[in-house]
């Protein structure tokens, strides 16, 4: 296991335009999502989460409301069903109210290579990792129109910016999500909407730990980087909550890297 740096909370920014804020996070029961998720929540922001691992986001709602921040709003979902994925978010949109923010987040980096990968498969990656992007996006714009504005933080990855090998239905996808975010700028840049793309470089998650990081891959990783600590969830979170804050009200159509100088 690698020494991972202490993060100390109290010395981070806080940001006015967040508490009451509404906020949806698609994958928001572990790994990144999670650290989002409790991120909004530490900032007195009204959060909902939708995700497939149940019990460890049950989990999530119970660590955050012992804390005494507000409960995230929560419900099983598979982003593969777009109808229920929509459904989720308007059911929440009718508890808390329409959201200001989302963050599309949910992703899986399952390894595969070229000659494995059949039409059901590429399709499976897709349905994760490309299609609920986008039909979270036209489910949550209506709203944001009402509102006067809002603020869409697409991840992406540096895999595909680095040209990672084992995994190229994810680098597709992933690397779609730029086209998504500079795509759709514009046309909601009228309604003062903006939309960002987020891109973590290899960050050191409980999955990424447990499968795929070994001593070879920590010593490759830190000389890679230009600093030296690896990367956390809560590095990638501090990011998101700046482009969904008032603070970057003129920050659209932008690829935002955090990687410790990876690339």
């Amino acid at each position: 296991m690698p020494e991972l740096r202490h993060i100390d909370q109290r010395n981070l920014a806080v940001f006015p335009s967040l508490r009451g804020c509404r906020v949806f996070v698609t994958g928001g029961g572990t790994g990144i999502g999670a650290a989002i998720v409790e991120a909004f929540a530490a900032q007195g922001a009204h959060t909902a989460f939708v995700d497939i691992a149940d019990a460890e986001s049950r989990a999530l709602v119970d660590r955050i409301a012992s804390v005494g921040c507000p409960a995230p709003w929560f419900r099983k979902c598979d982003v593969r069903d777009v109808s229920d994925l929509q459904a989720a978010i308007r059911e929440a949109a009718a508890a808390l109210g329409e959201f200001q923010v989302l963050v599309n987040n949910v992703a899986s980096d399952d390894r595969h290579v070229l000659e494995a990968v059949d039409e059901a498969y590429w399709n499976d990656r897709m349905a994760i990792n490309q299609r609920p992007s986008f039909f979270a996006i036209q489910a949550v714009v209506p709203s944001m129109k009402r509102l006067g504005g809002g603020s869409i933080i697409n991840l992406g990855s540096l895999s595909w910016h680095t040209k990672n090998p084992g995994f190229p239905c994810y680098t597709v996808a992933k690397s779609s999500v730029n086209g998504l975010t500079r795509g759709l700028a514009a046309s909601l840049g009228k309604d003062r909407i903006r939309i960002n793309t987020v891109s973590p470089g290899w960050v050191m998650t409980s999955r990424q730990l447990s499968m795929w990081l070994d001593a070879d891959g920590e010593t490759n990783l830190r000389n890679a980087q230009c600093l030296p600590d690896l990367l956390q969830s809560e590095d990638i979170a501090r990011m998101v909550l700046f482009l969904a804050a008032d603070d970057s009200q003129m920050c659209t159509a932008q690829e935002f890297i955090i990687d410790g100088g990876l690339s």
